[in-house]
Order: C-alpha cells, then structure tokens, then sequence
C-alpha cells in the first residue's frame, strides 16, 4: 500500500474518527483506524461496535493499493501537527509498519492486519428518507442539551425520533428529556415517510452534529431493526438503536399554562447567567418575584452570598418560582430570535418555553422545591 493525501483533508476524517473511538478500549483492533486506499479514495472506517464512521477521501493519488489498521489517537496526533495542507506520503514498508512522511518527518506506526478490524455488513435498502442537513442539525440542537444522563434509564440517553401529523400535516418530530426538562423540535416533511420511531444513542448525536456543522446537503437515513443508518456526501454513519420505550411525552406538555411572561432574550440570558455566579455548583435556584411587568431575580447561596437583578417584563400577574439556573441558561441559548415567552400556571407547575421565532420547538421546564 502506498498513496499520498492533503494534511487537511485526513486530519479532519481523523479527528471524526476520534469521536467515535473508545479511549480505554479493551480490545487494541479498536482503538485503531481501518484505512484503504483504492481507486484514488482512501475510505478510513472507526468502530466501537455500536457505532460505526466511515470517511472517503477521494482524488488521492494511489500508487499502491492496500489496507492496513493503526492506532488512530496517535495517527491524529502526528497528523495536526504537519504543516497545514501539505502533502503527507503514507506507506506499508512490511505488514505491521505504517510509514509516514511529511517534508522532513518521518514516522513509523505499528500495525494491526486488516482482517482483524470487525465489519459488519447490513442491508438498508428499505425505510430510507432525504432530509436536509441543516434541518436535521437543528432538530439534534434543539434537543440535545435535555438528554439524560441517568444510567438507569437507558431509555432517556438519547433524543427520540419519530414522525407524527398535526393538522394534516407530516412532521419529523424530536424529544429529550432527563425529566427535570424536556425539548421537542419538528420539522415539516413534505410527504410521509417509513419510518419507525427510534432513540438514538447520545453518543450517535455528538458525532452526527460535529459531522453536520461542517456539511451543506442532503442526508439520506435508513434504518432496519436495532441500527439506523446516515448518509453525507464523504461520510457514512451507522449506529446501533437505543432498545427501550419512550415515555409518552405529548402527556407532560402544559396545557393550561396562561400566565405569560414576555421578555427580551439576550437581557433575560445575561441576567440568569449573571445572578446565578453567586452560586458555586449552580445547584441554588434562581427565584423568580413577578408582579406587573416587573421581573425580579434573585439566587442566594449560605457559602458564597447572594445577588439580585431586576427586568422589565410583559406580565399581568403575581408569581414566585424558582428554577435551575443551566436549565434555563441552555433553553435560552437555543432559541433563534429577539424575545422568548414563557408561560406559568403556579408556583409548583412547570413553565412551557416557547421561541416565537420558531413556533417548532417548544421546552418544559419544571420548577425547583421551596
């Protein structure tokens, strides 16, 4: 095997590749990387065995075809600190020496034979839809941040994926929660599609988003059983399924929150971020004292102090509750617009969080005790 590739184009496929590999991995064929070059491509592919990234390289110049596997914490390593965009040589001088070169580097990397590297082969012809990129990076950012991180209910460490109509109308619809909050984002589908509602594994999530954020297209997903499969351009991601039911959710939406709270977005982010630093572990909620159109904040912690900030607000109400400060900090740094809305029933019901902007996506967010 004997090729050479861009600096740039394959420290980027690695540094996807290390997203998806196991730091601490028992067996050593999985901390390493599945390169072949052939064709002109280079496909590099990276396992843990519930998740699965392969990455096509093309246009590279193959002087001899081959494939090998090597450790790809050490490989990315190497790579980033190359000059950028330069030409890097890479060869197999015997079975088991992977040779890298770069102007005046030289490197040598161990080697483990290819047919150890376990592959599986599944069929996706079947349940396979067209979305685009960008829609999909919304829905898994609207969502992500409410993803429960409670072993015990493997069930909630994932968003929940399933289609659903509203007034006549099909919608890919997402949903996480760990509980305490809980996000749901959908997105208009132009034609009903074969799909079976899924939860993908969080893991799954942060790698699909760090693939998005740098990909403008098309994204064709399949799935078949336990696994669901995504298509980019370059890349292909197949990932195991959470196995687990979902608790129905459209049940712990608010129905007769009617008390609502209109304000400034980027004041209301700042203030809640600004008075919740008194607080060390963040833990201390921040106590909302409404009363008409005023809007006053407070968090009090007996170590450290307290701080207080007032805003001016639309409400027509009096009300006091408290809430986790990140909670609410994350919700209002999704939202796309100038303004959020929230809305309250009482002191002991959770609030509904709406982005007028984005009449998709909606929060639920449930108030702290005392």
């Amino acid at each position: 095997m004997k090729f050479n590739v861009n600096q740039q184009d394959l420290q980027q496929a690695l540094s996807y590749c290390q997203g998806v590999i196991e730091k601490r991995s028992t067996l050593p064929i999985l901390s390493n990387i599945l390169l072949n070059a052939r064709n002109s491509k280079l496909t590099i592919t990276a396992t843990d065995l519930d998740l699965i990234f392969i990455h096509e390289l093309k246009d590279v110049e193959v002087f001899e075809e081959g494939d090998t596997t090597t450790t790809s914490s050490i490989m990315y390593d190497i790579v980033r600190k190359f000059t950028s965009g330069k030409k890097i040589n890479l060869s197999l001088k015997d079975s088991n020496k992977l040779h890298l070169e770069s102007e005046k580097s030289n490197f040598n990397l161990n080697c483990i034979n290819s047919s150890e590297f376990p592959l599986t082969d599944e069929n996706f012809d079947k349940n396979e839809f067209i979305i685009n990129s960008k829609h999909l990076l919304k829905l898994l950012n609207k969502c992500k941040f409410s993803i429960s991180n409670d072993e015990t209910r493997h069930y909630l460490s994932g968003i929940f994926f399933h289609q659903n109509d509203v007034d006549e109308k099909t919608y890919l619809t997402a949903v996480a929660t760990d509980s305490h909050r809980m996000s749901i984002s959908k997105i208009r589908l132009d034609k009903k599609i074969d799909f079976d509602p899924v939860i993908l594994p969080k893991k799954t999530i942060f790698q699909l988003c760090s693939l998005l954020d740098n990909y403008d297209g098309e994204v064709k997903i399949s799935n078949v059983k336990s696994k669901i499969k995504f298509e980019l351009k370059n890349s292909i991601l197949i990932s195991k399924l959470i196995d687990g039911k979902f608790p129905n959710y459209i049940q712990v939406i608010p129905k007769n929150n009617k008390k609502k709270l209109d304000i400034d977005l980027k004041s209301f982010l700042s203030s809640v971020d600004r008075v919740a630093s008194v607080s060390l572990d963040k833990k201390d909620g921040v106590k909302f004292n409404l009363s008409k159109d005023i809007l006053n904040l407070s968090v009090n912690n007996a170590n450290s102090g307290d701080g207080k900030e007032m805003l001016n607000v639309k409400f027509d109400y009096d009300l006091e509750i408290s809430f986790n400060s990140r909670y609410l900090i994350d919700v209002a740094s999704q939202l796309d617009g100038d303004r959020v809305e929230l809305l309250f029933n009482d002191t002991g019901s959770p609030v509904l969080i709406k982005d007028p902007s984005d009449f998709d996506s909606i929060y639920v967010v449930m108030p702290m005790k005392g």
